[in-house]
């Protein structure tokens, strides 16, 4: 049994640590030697006014102050919060300069700090442990830390997932979700904070590091930039499966236009996400702002059709438009992207592709009509004639037994592609709605113009005009 002074050679202090960031070391390698041995909890106690921290593990040994990488906590992949051998020793160095005692216990021997003068060097002193190999009688290992005060310590232990009151809303293999408190979210490494997020959805504790984030965890721990955790965030978030999350994250569709939504849905991968979601679950049409203002007919049929329009931006579009293409044609119908087996949205272009295809017609010979019909059928010339359509601009009328298979309520169409006007044949029952469907679709294949169109406004009105006034002759 013997007494000796260990140099720590301690040449550059973390001048930003306070007593909390020392004691944060303190706590995490108790907390990886409980995770390695499988022992009780560690304790943390105040007693006589000293700060007690025990683990119950093997105990500390003096080769535990040298700067070395720990071979045996970097083979753990998840759980372990310090591996390259520095946080022992920043935090003696910080308890020293902030006038904070430190005695540590194990059944290796007790352990003190000290400046005493460096071997052979005569006139530099440095800081120095003091170790004492007599055994100690106690399990573990055990730090008392003097002159800590109570708030420092709450401090401490605030900088840990396990004593924040954090509620868990999943895991993943890659990390943990988890509920946002009311003054911001936080983001854990190994369940140590790295970083505030005021503007997060969630909170997040991320236990499976990348190579990257290996590499980019500062030796302070302090200040960690997003820029170090944001691709495992995504990915934890891109593997959550929970009905609450998914929620949360649907409910985040219908903040963009009141300029609410959390800083994730900026990460077009995580916004692509939630509308996915949203189209698993509500009937949705997934549209620009250009395609809104653009195609307000269009839009009109979207809400006719009873789905929802929600605003997307360009970026989602592009994006959403790769993923269609990615599962074959470039735009699918939405029943089609579901027998497909991939997510399923009804973007702009879908539902249009969609639109036309509800259309399936059963034509009728004129012959068949019955009398009245062709009676009602012969006024075409007449009313196309009564607002100045006639000749070579006279467009073909068919007429269907069906129009759209989705609805009833479609009684007329221009078809493009048939270059024809398509006439419900229910509507010959009615010369009024026969003269009111025919031109309204006159009017769009003799300008070209769209429903809710000022355009086709201005042609309806002309209709109106031209047709009373030669009423009145």
């Amino acid at each position: 049994m013997s007494t000796r002074l260990f140099d720590l050679n301690v040449e550059e202090v973390l001048d930003n640590w306070e007593v909390r960031h020392a004691v944060r070391e303190v706590i995490a390698n108790a907390l990886d030697e409980q995770v390695i041995t499988g022992t009780a909890d560690i304790q943390i106690r105040h007693r006589k006014g000293d700060w007690h921290i025990r683990d119950f593990g093997r105990g500390l040994r003096i080769e535990h102050f040298t700067l070395n990488e720990n071979e045996e906590k970097l083979s753990y992949a998840s759980g372990i919060i310090g591996k390259f051998g520095v946080g022992l020793k920043d935090a003696l160095a910080t308890f020293h300069r902030r006038g904070v005692g430190v005695l540590i216990r194990s059944r290796h021997g007790t352990y003190r700090l000290l400046k005493a003068q460096k071997h052979n060097f005569d006139g530099i002193v440095t800081l120095h442990v003091e170790y004492d190999d007599a055994p100690a009688d106690t399990q573990g290992t055990e730090f008392v830390l003097q002159a800590i005060s109570d708030s420092e310590m709450s401090l401490a232990k605030a900088l840990f997932l396990r004593f924040s009151d954090e509620e868990v809303l999943e895991t993943t293999r890659y990390g943990e979700i988890l509920r946002r408190k009311a003054d911001g979210a936080r983001v854990y490494i190994n369940g140590v904070l790295a970083s505030e997020e005021p503007n997060f959805l969630f909170s997040y504790n991320v236990t499976s590091l990348t190579e990257s984030m290996k590499k980019r965890l500062n030796r302070e721990r302090l200040d960690v930039g997003r820029t170090t955790y944001t691709e495992r965030v995504k990915t934890i978030l891109k593997n959550a499966k929970s009905e609450e999350v998914q929620r949360l994250l649907i409910d985040q569709i219908d903040k963009r236009s009141l300029g609410e939504q959390a800083e994730e849905m900026l990460w077009i991968e995580i916004s692509q996400m939630a509308l996915n979601l949203l189209s698993q679950r509500q009937s949705v049409a997934l549209v620009t702002e250009r395609e809104l203002q653009e195609s307000p007919d269009v839009i009109d049929l979207i809400r006719r059709d009873a789905h929802r329009v929600v605003v997307i931006d360009e970026r989602q579009k592009t994006k959403l438009d790769s993923q269609m293409r990615a599962g074959g044609p470039a735009v699918r119908t939405f029943e089609s992207q579901m027998r497909a087996g991939g997510p399923a949205v009804r973007t702009f272009e879908v539902y249009k592709k969609e639109y036309n295809q509800t259309f399936q017609y059963r034509f009728v010979d004129p012959k068949q009509l019955t009398s009245k019909e062709r009676k009602v059928l012969s006024l075409a010339r007449k009313l196309m004639g009564l607002v100045g359509v006639s000749g070579r601009r006279r467009p073909t009328i068919r007429i269907s037994e069906t129009m759209r298979v989705t609805t009833d309520d479609t009684g007329g169409v221009w078809d493009q592609d048939q270059q024809a006007i398509i006439i419900k044949r229910s509507v010959l029952s009615s010369p009024t709605e026969f003269a009111g469907t025919l031109l309204h679709e006159v009017a769009h294949a003799d300008t070209g113009t769209r429903d809710a169109t000022r355009d086709f406004e201005r042609v309806l009105t002309k209709y109106l005009g031209t047709s009373s006034v030669a009423a009145t002759r």
